[in-house]
This record gives structure tokens, C-alpha cells and sequence, in this order.
């Protein structure tokens, strides 16, 4: 379907493009600009060149609950000293939990185990209880509440809880080990800690309470430990063991008569989220987020580029561990209904989030890049075995997509639907490119960058280019920049992060290209391009051709210093895990190298090939090829408590493949 570049795989109706929330901004914004802002382009130059008037023509047409005060930006030094909105005040949490004509807040699936619906007036009435429950505990504004926790409903109430009374949330998914999350709270230093007894992965149950019993006394800041009982739901979790450990239920108690949460506004810069780097390089990173860039962009990506409206049925698959878990949730403030999930998305063979988006009548369906590849090659096709009528929007994220993958949604899923393929991080909670409803879908493309953030490709001199690889930098600040790093005083940290690389402009650390039609394709991590002969490769280019191979399930790329004894290049290696039953051969190492130099480049070509049982990935889903790296070369691999499978990183040590 997809193979003719010249043609478009999905363009949007015109009649659809005019009833969407883009539209009805770009008309407010010809007013503003007295432009008349004909394209998305003009309307993208006109944020960029505009940024001040366009960030407050998003407070208002999102009607943001704050005042924004008088001054928009200060630029008093370099990009990273910027400040939005100095003079404003807001509360996140009560941005989230207004009134909406939209009564449902979320929907709860956990696998096929537990279900569970929520109205806004009882999430509010939730969200009221635990708040006052954290004050009593001792919690004050600034102070950091933590969650170990699956993506459940109680894990959104802790969040807006901590917001509304202008405490800090950080969290972390439950499958972390103990060092892991010691690795990330031991730096953040929470008052309280809420923890479920456990969680369920694939029909299994997995109990934590050992693990929580090891790790409270390495936390010595947590005055209380809430426990939340997921596994034995209805009844009151084993405590025995835990210091300074309550139930859920009885630390709410004393407050059941509460209806309405207590919101305090609070300056725009004030401290919502510490996230973590994915730490695979070392600790982690501690990356602290404001409340007001985190909501104005959010907002901006959910109401503009995702057309979320009122009523909507908002899904991303994610952990509480990814940021994408973040983005989610704020899909409240638009009167979207969430649609959370947790637990393995391949439950009877894949087909328990499609019952799910079948059931509960899915508008936006998110997953990662991996999801999509693995459905593909297996034997499910929801477009034949579901009615999805509902579904406008299918988005992708935590890898790049591959040209194959967005013929398989449009061919397999549903054929009139945008596929958005987005890319950002957590380093700016949200995306620097992505979908956008009033523009086509180009095959392995994404649609453009987001509105307000001076997005360009920059080659290794520092220039604009565009039909080349290079750097994706940003030139200008946005809202939705850190507040800072954690205990980072003078900044240093966080100017090393992004703002060296080339001097006061945003590096992000992506391989990618600017395209013909303004997308952008994203080739690979800058710390991950193999160079060959001196010449860029990103990953990406390799992975994209591995997926037009059924025998082929997963791989990892790296360069290896070559020749081992006096390494003055590198050399291209490829570890492959196979279908079940199927063993490497000379055949199909002549097929995936003639795939690769025939669709690539003869320099992609990998010089080993050598097959595997296991590919090592981070928590949230994407492949280490810088872990593997460090192996293949007797180097040490920092933290692999940031690992989902650490176990599989001794495959690759000492391999007698890589010898010769």
C-alpha cells in the first residue's frame, strides 16, 4: 500500500480538517496577527517569530484557570535562563478536575483482572481526601510525594493530590528493583510514598512487599508509607514488616467527609514533576518540570495537534516509569476521558487492548513503535476482527516508527485514521515533533514540528539543512523546558545536558532529517549513530529494513572498535533474536545484508551478524545499543536498574563471533 513516496497514505477531508481544534485556533490567531496565516507553515512561523502572543493565545483558547499576569517572557540571559510568565499563578491540578460537560474522568482495565470506572465529581472527591491526608502527614509545598506504583486510578489521585496542594510528584513503575528506585527517590528524598502490594503481568500475579521491605530503610526521608492493595482488591493489604506502613484506606479516612479539593495557585515555574533520565549511563538524571510549561504544552499537543475535544476516549499505553504516563493524564484538562491500562499489552494474544478499545469506544489509541512492530508480525488484524468506528487518531512514540509499521496501521488497524508518529522526551515532558490533524501522512514521516518550538535539523557546523541527517535542535525556549536539574544549584548540569553541543541552542541528542513536506524523520540517537568509515549512520536505518524480515523479531546495532588491537574505525555488528525454533544460517545472513545494501547503503551493512535470545531494553520499552556497546568492550554498564531484562546483557560479553 504504502510504497509510492509520491502519494500521501492518509490526507484529511476537508470538512474534518475545518471542525477540528486547529482550525479554530489558526482563525483566532488571523485575528491576534492580523496574518492571514494560509498554511500550517505560516501559522508554525508565526508561534515561533510570535511566541508571546501565541503562548496566550493557548492559555485562552484552552481557557488555562490562572492569571497569566503582565509580562510573557524574560530573556535575561541565555536560552536556558528564560523565564514564562513571571507574574502568573495557577494550580495544575485544578486545570484538570474543572467542571466538565464530559461526567466520566477515567476507565480502568488491569489485564482481565480488575475494572473500574470514575466520574469527575468522585475523582475529585478522591483527589480532596488524600490531599488533606498529606497535609496531616506533614506534607507543605515543595515537599516531594512519591508513587511505586502500576497505572492505576489511585496513582492519578496521589498526582493531583500532591498538585492541588503545590507538593512535587515523582514516580517510578513497580517492576523497578529495589536500587532502581533508591537510584531515583534516594535523590529526590519523598515525605510520603504510596506502593501497591503488587501488581499483575500476564495473568501472574507479582507481590512487592518484599521488595518494599528492603527498600523503606534505604529511604529514610519517607514518614509514610501508603500501601495500596491492587492484588487483593477490596480487602486490607499486608502490612507486617513495613515500617511506618498505613492503608490506603485508613490513611484517607479521617477526611471521607471532603467533597471538593483546596487548590492553591501557585507561580508558573512552580515545581510539578521530577522525572528521571533513563540512567543507563549512570544515576539517573533528576529533571524537574514546571506546572505552568507542563500544562500550556500539554494542552497545546492535546487540544491542537491530537484534536482531543470534550467527551473524547483518551488511551496510551505507558508505564508510570515513562513520561508518556505524564502526557496522559493531562488529557483531563481538555474534558477527555482517560483510558488507563496496565499490565502486558499482548493478554490473549494481543487482543485484550483491542477488546478495550472495542468495549470502551477508543477516539486516540497511543502506544510505542515496538508495540506496533511485534502486533505486526503476529497473526492479529484489528481491522478485521473489531468495529472501531470511533477511532481518529493512532500515535506512536518511544522509538522511531518504521515506514513498515505505518503501512501495517493503515492496512491492518484502520484505514482512515492519522497515524502520528511523535518524538520528544522527557527532558521537555512532551514532544518537539509530531502529528498534526490538518496534514497529510507521509510514509515513515513525522507531520511536523510543534507549534511554538523552533525546530530545525543542524549539521555539525551549526547550520539549517534539510533533505540531509543532522542534529535536532531548538533555537528558541518554550515553556515546557525544565525548571532545572535536582540539586543542580548554579544550572551546570543542566547547561552540560543541552546547551553545549552548540552554544545557548537546544541539542536534544536526535539523529534525524528534515524532509521535502516538513516532516521529520528521526534516524537514531546522536550517542547511538554508528560511524563507519567516518560516516553517520543512525540505527534507525538499519532497524527500519530488519522489520521487512519475518524471521527477524528484534535487534540491536552497534559499532565495535576495529581492529580490536589498535582501533582507528568501527565496525557495524548485528545481534538478532529469531522466531521461536529458527537458527541463524549463512542464507539469512546473505538475505538481511542484501536487504540492508539494498535499501540502505553497502556502509550500513553489518560486518557480524550474530544471533541472540534476549534484547536488552530499558523500562519503558526502548533497546540499549549503548549498554551492548560497553559489554562487547569490557566496559563497565551503569545502572542496570534502569533495565527490564538486565539478565540478557551477558549474551553479548566475550562472543568468539566478534573475534575475527
Amino acid at each position: 500500500m504504502g510504497n509510492n513516496q509520491n502519494q500521501a497514505l492518509w490526507v484529511p477531508d476537508p470538512a474534518d480538517v475545518a471542525a477540528t481544534n486547529m482550525a479554530a485556533f489558526t482563525a483566532r490567531a488571523r485575528i491576534l496577527s492580523g496574518r492571514p496565516l494560509e498554511s500550517q507553515a505560516a501559522l508554525h512561523e508565526w508561534s515561533v517569530h510570535s511566541p508571546v502572543p501565541f503562548w496566550r493565545l493557548v492559555w485562552e483558547f484552552c481557557e488555562v484557570l490562572g492569571d497569566q499576569g503582565e509580562r510573557g517572557l524574560i530573556r535575561s540571559g541565555g536560552m536556558q535562563d528564560s523565564r514564562w510568565f513571571p507574574d502568573a499563578s495557577l494550580n495544575f491540578a485544578e486545570n484538570l478536575l474543572r467542571d466538565s460537560g464530559n461526567p466520566q474522568a477515567l476507565v480502568f482495565w488491569g489485564e482481565d483482572k480488575v475494572k473500574q470506572s470514575l466520574s469527575r465529581q468522585v475523582l475529585r472527591s478522591e483527589v480532596a481526601r488524600f490531599a488533606a491526608a498529606l497535609s496531616a502527614a506533614g506534607v507543605e509545598q515543595g515537599d516531594r510525594v512519591a508513587a511505586y506504583m502500576p497505572n492505576v486510578p489511585a496513582t492519578l489521585i496521589a498526582m493531583l493530590a500532591a498538585s492541588s496542594i503545590g507538593a512535587v510528584f515523582t514516580s517510578a513503575s513497580p517492576d523497578f528493583g529495589v536500587q532502581g528506585v533508591v537510584d531515583r527517590f534516594g535523590q529526590t528524598e519523598p515525605k510520603v510514598l504510596l506502593s501497591c502490594d503488587g501488581y499483575w503481568y500476564n495473568g501472574k500475579a507479582i507481590d512487592i512487599t518484599g521488595k518494599l521491605a528492603e527498600l523503606m530503610p534505604r529511604l529514610p526521608s519517607v514518614r509514610q508509607l501508603v500501601v495500596v492493595p491492587y492484588l487483593a482488591a477490596g480487602a486490607e493489604p499486608n502490612l507486617a514488616g513495613l515500617p511506618r506502613a498505613v492503608s490506603y484506606k485508613t490513611f484517607v479516612a479521617p477526611f471521607q467527609h471532603l467533597a471538593e479539593p483546596r487548590y492553591v495557585r501557585l507561580p508558573f515555574d512552580h515545581p510539578l514533576y521530577v522525572m528521571y533520565s533513563s540512567g543507563t549511563t549512570g544515576v539517573p538524571k533528576c529533571i524537574v518540570h514546571g506546572a505552568g510549561g507542563t500544562l500550556l504544552q500539554h494542552l497545546k499537543e492535546h487540544c491542537l495537534h491530537s484534536d482531543v475535544k470534550e467527551g473524547d476516549r483518551l488511551f496510551y499505553f505507558t508505564t508510570c516509569g515513562w513520561m508518556m504516563w505524564n502526557w496522559l493524564v493531562s488529557g483531563l484538562a481538555t474534558g477527555a476521558t482517560l483510558m488507563l491500562y496496565d499490565g502486558n499489552p499482548f493478554v490473549d494474544d494481543g487482543r485484550i487492548l483491542w477488546d478495550y478499545a472495542e468495549a470502551e469506544r477508543f477516539t486516540h489509541f497511543g502506544t510505542s513503535a515496538k508495540y506496533i512492530e511485534t502486533l505486526a508480525k503476529s497473526s492479529l488484524r484489528p481491522a478485521d476482527a473489531y468495529h472501531l468506528p470511533d477511532l481518529r487518531m493512532v500515535m506512536s512514540t518511544g522509538s522511531p516508527l518504521a515506514p513498515a509499521s505505518f503501512d501495517f496501521v493503515y492496512e491492518s488497524i484502520k484505514k482512515d485514521v492519522l497515524l502520528a508518529s511523535i518524538s520528544g522526551g522527557t527532558d521537555i515532558v512532551s514532544c518537539f515533533v509530531l502529528g498534526n490533524p490538518t496534514l497529510p501522512v507521509w510514509r515513515g514521516e513525522i507531520q511536523g514540528a510543534g507549534l511554538g518550538l523552533a525546530v530545525e535539523v543542524w549539521d555539525d557546523d551549526g547550520r539549517p539543512v534539510t533533505g540531509e541527517k543532522g542534529e535536532l535542535v531548538c533555537r528558541l525556549p518554550f515553556p515546557s523546558m525544565p525548571v532545572g536539574f535536582w540539586n543542580d544549584p548554579d544550572g551546570a548540569k543542566y547547561r552540560a545536558a543541552y546547551f553545549e553541543r552548540f552554544p545557548g541552542v537546544w541539542c536534544h541528542g536526535d539523529f534525524c532529517e528534515l524532509t521535502e513536506h516538513g516532516g521529520f524523520i528521526i534516524h537514531g540517537r546522536s550517542d547511538a549513530t554508528l560511524n563507519p568509515g567516518g560516516v553517520r549512520i543512525g540505527t534507525a536505518e538499519i532497524y527500519r529494513q530488519l522489520e521487512k524480515l519475518p524471521e527477524v523479531l528484534e535487534a540491536v546495532v552497534i559499532g565495535q572498535d576495529w581492529p580490536p588491537t589498535d582501533p582507528s574505525d568501527v565496525r557495524v555488528v548485528l545481534f538478532v533474536r529469531l522466531v521461536d525454533g529458527l537458527v541463524i544460517d549463512d542464507a539469512l545472513r546473505k538475505r538481511i545484508r542484501q536487504q540492508i545494501r539494498d535499501n540502505a547503503s553497502p556502509r550500513h551493512v553489518p560486518a557480524c551478524i550474530v544471533q541472540v535470545d534476549e534484547i536488552p531494553r530499558t523500562k519503558s520499552g526502548k533497546v540499549v545499543e549503548l549498554a551492548v556497546r560497553n559489554v562487547v568492550h569490557h566496559q563497565p554498564v551503569k545502572n542496570v536498574e534502569a533495565l527490564a531484562n538486565p539478565e540478557a546483557l551477558a549474551q553479548f560479553a566475550d562472543r568468539p563471533e566478534l573475534a575475527c
